[in-house]
């Protein structure tokens, strides 16, 4: 606990709880800047409990101190001068270190640790059911203690503080890496003059996240991968992976929290006949299955090991906890009688140390910062699920196991009374509303009457009209589709940059450069959006639906393209004003076809005929020389294909 005492520091009392309902409230505060955390090195090489970065994360937020023992970190791949430079207070001895008010550490302290504790914050994974002794001696010393294990597994925040989840997705990785290291084979198959060589066949047993991960790890490296699991909810997490799950009809195995639960024996006599049958064609078998605080079930028995190919690995990540194969050897590899190697390594998370220090360490210093209980201040609030999910001890008390509450029912709507109808005069309101309509009509005029260009001006008005009501009859579900054919027709501008282009090859003036850049920057609209709109309205399309041909909708475009540039050749121009016509028109119809499903796709082919006409029009009246000509194909065709 943190000595308030000793500091003058202001403290809430602390509440007295029952062992039914638990602590409420806030049971302490103190100023952020008056805590000091302290690093002590791990009994077990690997891993240490925060990395530097994390060590400058907590001062940076206005941690008073952060005291990391010599050496802490150098299993982790974290030399001292590491912590030095983010701000560390290097401590020779393991006592300084666990002298600080708050203590974060890896592992379950050992007897002697608990001694240098004393009465003050642990934060760590202490495993309180597997650890009976240990809680019974820091409860003596009146310590405070959170265990990151007994985190509410409901809590969708507590994901950022899910320390066995950090850890056990790198165990996952690498049990994998360790089964591929005692195989005698590649993972991926091959094709080679020599002969073909089959991918290797994996089965995980447990599909949770060091079995999702292992199943993905797998999967990456080529092999077929099967997957197992009490919860056959699962399973399409499993199908996501790449993975085929094997299922066994009858109980649902998902327990409290989402972890799984012990199954009957009939389950798993059902169960053990399917996997023996199964392992007599694996390769490599990683079993992941375990129940907190229980010893792990047994999921290989002699006789599926047995059944298993010469030369196959089974990596049993339950080793600590008594092997998902009774005779796994934990912390080590050994063959059986028909040529299995098992594999029982208890560190595996060890084996990845930066990264799963640094994963770690960031779930703990997110989990501590997140007990600011106002600007400045630390401390522990139990109406916090987090902290009170997590809280072991408050000063020597044991903290009653937390009851996730109970779902929120939706509240029932209570009866609206209806409102008042107020009858209004009809010959009022359509007066008022004649009025309105006239202040805007005329105030239009007037603004109207200042424009220089009376004929743009009504093909802008008439433009605006259109496309309100062309975009308006579009089905809500296609407006993503909408979105990305609108922004391939506003490649039109791609006009404007054509006329602008001159100076041959390239460009001489700062006009051409714009010019240019426009027809590059347009093509680019052009291709992208056109291809992004294709690509949504395929997703529209079902396994059942009958082909289309809308390709066919492009044979206008080279019947009339091809007359217009026969007429042009014979030197005739009274095709010139009609271009623009069609081109406008197959704009519009493109947006318009996306009023319907059926017609959707066949609107992107009208809508790429349309701005065909108008590149094809533009081309043919903006008087090009042949090298500026060459220039402006080559950035259209620049721009399509980055587009592309």
């Amino acid at each position: 606990m943190l000595r308030f005492a000793s500091r003058g520091l202001r403290a809430l009392a602390r509440r007295r709880f029952s062992a039914q309902e638990g602590p409420k409230g806030l049971q302490y505060e103190v100023p952020l800047a008056s805590v000091s955390v302290g690093v002590p090195s791990e009994l077990r090489p690997g891993r240490v409990g925060i990395s530097p970065d994390n060590v400058a994360q907590l001062l940076k937020k206005g941690v008073g101190s952060v005291r990391v023992q010599a050496g802490a970190g150098t299993s982790a791949g974290f030399p001292d001068e590491l912590y030095k430079a983010a701000g560390a207070e290097m401590v020779a001895d393991a006592a300084a270190a666990w002298k600080s008010d708050v203590v974060m550490k890896l592992h379950a302290p050992s007897a002697a640790e608990v001694d240098m504790l004393e009465d003050r914050t642990l934060i760590a994974q202490i495993l309180a059911l597997k650890n009976p002794d240990t809680v019974e001696a820091l409860a003596a010393k009146k310590a405070t203690v959170f265990d990151m294990t007994m985190l509410s597994r409901t809590l969708s925040r507590g994901q950022a503080f899910d320390t066995l989840s950090s850890q056990a997705n790198l165990a996952g990785y690498r049990a994998v890496i360790e089964g591929v290291h005692s195989l005698r084979r590649p993972m991926a198959g091959m094709m080679t003059s020599a002969g073909r060589i089959k991918p290797a066949k994996v089965l995980v047993l447990g599909a949770g996240v060091a079995g999702l991960q292992a199943i993905q790890s797998a999967k990456n490296m080529g092999a077929l991968v099967y997957a197992f699991d009490v919860r056959s909810v699962v399973a399409e997490q499993v199908a996501s992976l790449g993975g085929k799950f094997l299922m066994v009809e009858g109980e649902e195995g998902a327990g409290a929290g989402g972890y799984a639960k012990e199954m009957s024996p009939e389950w798993f006599d059902k169960a053990r006949a399917m996997l023996e049958e199964q392992l007599r064609d694996v390769d490599l078998c990683v079993t992941t299955a375990l129940i907190p605080g229980r010893p792990a079930p047994e999921l290989l028995t002699e006789p599926m090991v047995q059944a298993m190919p010469r030369g196959s690995v089974v990596v049993d990540m339950a080793a600590e906890a008594g092997g998902n194969y009774k005779k796994t050897k934990a912390g080590e590899t050994y063959e059986t009688s028909n040529g299995v190697t098992v594999v029982g390594f208890t560190d595996l998370a060890d084996r990845v140390a930066p990264v799963a220090s640094s994963l770690y360490g960031n779930n703990l210093t997110k989990f501590f910062l997140s007990m600011e209980t106002s600007k400045g201040n630390f401390g522990v609030n139990m109406d916090d699920e987090a902290v009170r999910s997590t809280a072991l001890l408050l000063k020597g008390d044991r903290v009653p196991a937390f009851v996730p509450p109970p779902p929120v029912q939706p509240k029932t709507e209570a009866k609206v009374e209806e409102a008042e109808v107020v009858e209004v005069d009809p010959k009022t309101a359509k007066y008022n509303d004649a009025l309105t309509q006239t202040g805007i009509i005329g105030a239009s005029t007037l603004l109207a009457s200042g424009v220089p260009n009376g004929p743009m001006l009504n093909i802008f008005v008439l433009s605006n009209i259109i496309g309100q009501r062309v975009v308006e009859g579009v089905t809500h579900a296609l407006h993503s589709p909408l979105m990305s054919v609108t922004n391939a027709i506003s490649g039109m501008t791609v006009v404007g940059g054509l006329y602008q282009m001159g100076g041959g090859l390239v460009p001489t003036n700062l006009t051409e450069v714009f010019g240019a850049t426009a027809v590059a920057l347009s093509a680019i609209n052009i291709a992208g959006g056109s291809l992004v709109t294709q690509k949504m309205l395929e997703m529209f399309r079902r396994k059942d639906d009958p082909p289309e041909y809308n390709e066919y909708y492009y044979a206008p475009l080279a019947v009339v393209g091809s007359g217009y540039l026969a007429t042009k050749l014979a030197g005739l121009g009274f095709m010139d004003e009609v271009m623009p016509i069609l081109s406008g028109l197959g704009c519009i119809g493109g947006i318009s076809a996306l009023s319907s499903q059926e017609t959707a796709r066949m609107g992107n082919v009208i809508g790429l005929s349309g701005i065909s006409f108008g590149l094809l029009g533009t081309f043919c009246t903006a008087g090009f020389d042949v090298l500026t000509a060459i220039q402006a194909s080559a950035l259209l065709g620049a721009g399509g294909f980055a587009g592309y």
